[in-house]
């Protein structure tokens, strides 16, 4: 089981959205947070909100698209308070476009921020967590990580790799003997803004989430070492459907809407 009460909790892209509210839950539970995000107004003003709540955090403006700010501000957390106990690596950024509407920067910076950021980040902070022989790594990937969508093609392969990231980083502590723990957790489309204008055609098999909902998921899935959290259960038909041939994968994905889930998107950001 793992500990939020007391433990020194970072989450990256914090100053919105789940992150912003995962701070507010955890800080609830007895976290002492670390708030990473590019938004410096936005954290400021996560750290009031906070502050009136009768809560404190720590927060550092950090550019997930630079490896050096990433490296320069995990140094500085770790000097400032020493070892994180637990890293959740929120932060994300859809663009919505189909492959030839996207430019090369859009397509580096969605691997740079999805992605790579998350090897930059368990890199600084991992030696911390085994030295003490105890931690936490939570990966939010997407359940575009398990099925892909037209004008998802940077988005699904950055968390494509995302998954992949947490099942070998898995693999890799067991095989050390490590007590360090990690959790993917996969959500369909969530109501935060970051995905305005997406639609489902059954939503009562696939709805599109609700925040708060979804952050108690992640922190109860946390809290019992849960390995992994796919939200909804429906997602976990996506490997069985992998088994058929592919024009009839197809075929499914666009009866149950995922295929057209995002022709009418226009929302984007972290």
């Amino acid at each position: 089981m793992t500990t939020v009460k007391d433990s020194r909790v970072l989450i990256t892209g914090a100053a919105s959205g789940i992150g912003k509210l995962l701070a507010q839950r955890l800080a609830e539970s007895g976290a002492r947070l670390v708030l990473w995000d590019i938004d410096r107004q936005g954290l400021d003003q996560a750290k009031a909100e906070l502050a009136d709540a009768g809560y404190s955090a720590e927060t550092y403006c950090c550019d997930l698209n630079d490896q050096q700010e990433i490296n320069r501000v995990a140094a500085q957390t770790l000097s400032d308070g020493g070892a994180v106990d637990i890293l959740i690596n929120n932060a994300g950024i859809v663009s919505g476009k189909g492959l030839l509407e996207l430019s090369d920067a859009e397509i580096e910076r969605t691997f740079n921020v999805n992605t790579l950021a998350l090897f930059w980040t368990v890199r600084a902070l991992l030696p911390s967590m085994l030295e003490q022989d105890r931690g936490h790594v939570v990966t939010i990937a997407s359940a575009a990580s398990l099925a892909g969508a037209p004008k998802l093609t940077d988005y699904s392969a950055s968390k494509f790799a995302a998954f992949g990231f947490d099942e070998s980083l898995r693999l890799e502590l067991k095989q050390h003997g490590s007590k360090v723990t990690t959790t993917i957790v996969c959500p369909y489309y969530i109501d935060t803004g970051m995905f305005d204008g997406v639609k489902t055609r059954f939503s009562w098999l696939l709805p599109i989430l609700q925040p708060d909902y979804v952050v108690g998921r992640i922190i109860s899935a946390m809290e019992k070492n849960r390995r992994r959290l796919i939200m909804p259960r429906f997602m976990y038909a996506s490997w069985l459907t992998r088994l058929l041939p592919v024009a009839w994968y197809d075929v499914l994905m666009d009866f149950f809407g995922v295929t057209h889930s995002m022709d009418e998107f226009h929302g984007g950001g972290e």
